[in-house]
């Protein structure tokens, strides 16, 4: 899947806070990404965070 930093994912799953949107901070073997609501940053394997991804927003205009 391509994800790059500074995607918003909508996941399928909420976060503890009630938000399902959060933001890719850093790729590797796992993401780091930030809930958009309380600002909590999580880091995940890769592959459970693609298998929990609903949608993938990205802004083409940003370099």
């Amino acid at each position: 899947m391509d994800l790059r930093v500074g995607d918003e994912l909508i996941m399928k799953k909420n976060h503890p806070c009630g938000c399902n949107k959060f933001a890719v901070l850093r790729i590797g073997a796992d993401i780091k990404i930030r809930c958009t609501s309380c600002n909590r940053e999580v880091m995940l394997e890769r592959a459970k965070v693609e298998k929990n991804i609903k949608k993938v927003m990205r802004d083409e205009n940003a370099g």
